[in-house]
Order: structure tokens, then C-alpha cells, then sequence
């Protein structure tokens, strides 16, 4: 499946491959056509090596013993960050080398399913870096992305599309869905905006006063 590395100075968005539940093929194919440069994060690395991507950087804090000679010698050159902070998740340390390294944009794939609290702690934490490289998270089900500032989007009438607070959000301003929101909040918890979608083809529009909201397109 090896096929990116037409390389275009950063231009295009960086693929971070976490170690959660794998994507469809098709999907991971996809997404490697458009990035020119691969992360992988700690032991993933051999499930990413099956697959026969070439790999950029493998990123970890390593808690769990990783052969790197076995890694280098399957393939190389790869570059080997050590990450050992602990007050962060390898994501995050992933995103945060890509921001460092000026990249525009990266795009997620891995970082939901199996354990239930890596899922939520992937999903809620990229609203952090909202403002400094833009995120797009895949799996087979879903296409979720912080709000940055004001998103508008053409969209077929009836494609799923759920707003979700991390925290509190107000001044929640929606048009072109069938249930749209007029300067309200939503509450991580409490209310959230699952399960809306486009009223009608074309284009949606949405922006926040205040806070960290995400946009899932999702399927079934």
C-alpha cells in the first residue's frame, strides 16, 4: 500500500497513523495519495510495517519495549522520536512535531475504537490545536474536525452531521441544517447537537461565539 511521498514542500497534510482500531484499506489508500509524509505512533509501527507504507517518523514515548534496530532494520531511513513526556499522549505529541515541523494540516487516522478513553481523550483533545495546524480524524464511520473560526461546506440533503461540544459552547449560530441553532449553547453532558444533518443540498454554515466544538460527518 506504500503510495505517497510525491512531495510537495508541506503542502499537503501530513498522515499521523495512531493505534487504535484500523480503517478500511480503500480509506488508509486515500488518505496516503495526499500526505507526503507519515507518523506512526509507537506500536503501531508493526501493524503499519504489515500494510507496506513507508513510514517517516515513528514517535513514542516507548513505555513498552520497542526493538528500533528491528524497526531500522525493516526500514530504512526512518527517523526515531523519543517522546517521554507523560503528560501527553503520543496524539498529541504527534500533532505538536507536525506544528513544529510547519505543517498545515495533518490528517488522523487509528485514533478511535478499541479502549473507550483513548477514544474520547483523541477525539476531545484536538480542539486544542484548533488555531495552529488543521485536523481532520477518519475511521470507517466518521469524519470529525474542530471548528475553526466560521466552516461552510456544500453537503447532499440528508448527510448526517453532529455538533459536539468539548465543555461549554455559546453563540452557536447554524444554516442548511433541518435543526438549526440561533445564537444557543451546547453542553458536553447535557446538550449536544447529534445526529443533525443538511436540511437540503447545499451549503451548510456554522460558527461559535466562545469554545471548542466538533464537526462529525458520520455514517452507518
Amino acid at each position: 500500500m506504500s503510495s505517497h511521498h510525491i512531495v510537495r514542500d508541506k503542502q499537503e497534510p501530513a498522515l499521523l497513523i495512531a493505534n487504535g482500531e484500523g480503517c478500511d484499506p480503500e480509506l488508509l489508500g486515500q488518505l496516503l495519495e495526499w500526505s507526503p509524509f507519515v507518523v506512526v505512533l509507537d506500536h503501531a509501527i508493526w501493524r503499519v510495517f504489515a500494510l507496506d507504507i513507508k513510514v517517516d517518523v515513528l514517535l513514542g514515548d516507548f513505555d513498552r519495549e520497542v526493538d528500533l534496530d528491528a524497526v531500522r532494520a525493516r526500514q530504512y531511513p526512518i527517523e526515531i522520536v523519543h517522546a517521554p513526556d507523560q503528560d501527553k499522549t503520543d496524539l498529541e505529541k504527534g500533532i505538536e512535531l507536525l506544528i513544529e515541523r510547519g505543517f498545515p494540516a495533518v490528517n488522523i487516522v487509528w485514533a478511535t475504537g478499541r479502549r473507550a478513553d483513548h477514544s474520547i481523550t483523541n477525539m476531545t483533545n484536538i480542539v486544542r490545536y484548533k488555531d495552529q495546524i488543521r485536523i481532520v480524524m477518519y475511521d470507517d464511520y466518521s469524519k470529525i474536525f474542530p471548528l475553526h473560526q466560521t466552516f461552510e461546506k456544500w453537503y447532499a440533503k440528508g448527510t448526517p452531521i453532529s455538533l459536539i461540544p468539548v465543555g461549554t459552547v455559546e453563540g452557536i449560530v447554524t444554516e442548511g441544517l433541518k435543526y438549526n441553532l440561533y445564537d444557543e449553547a451546547l453542553v458536553m453532558g447535557y446538550r449536544t447537537g447529534n445526529s443533525n444533518e443538511a436540511a437540503e443540498d447545499g451549503f451548510v454554515r456554522i460558527s461559535a461565539r466562545h469554545g471548542d466544538l466538533l464537526i462529525m460527518e458520520c455514517w452507518d
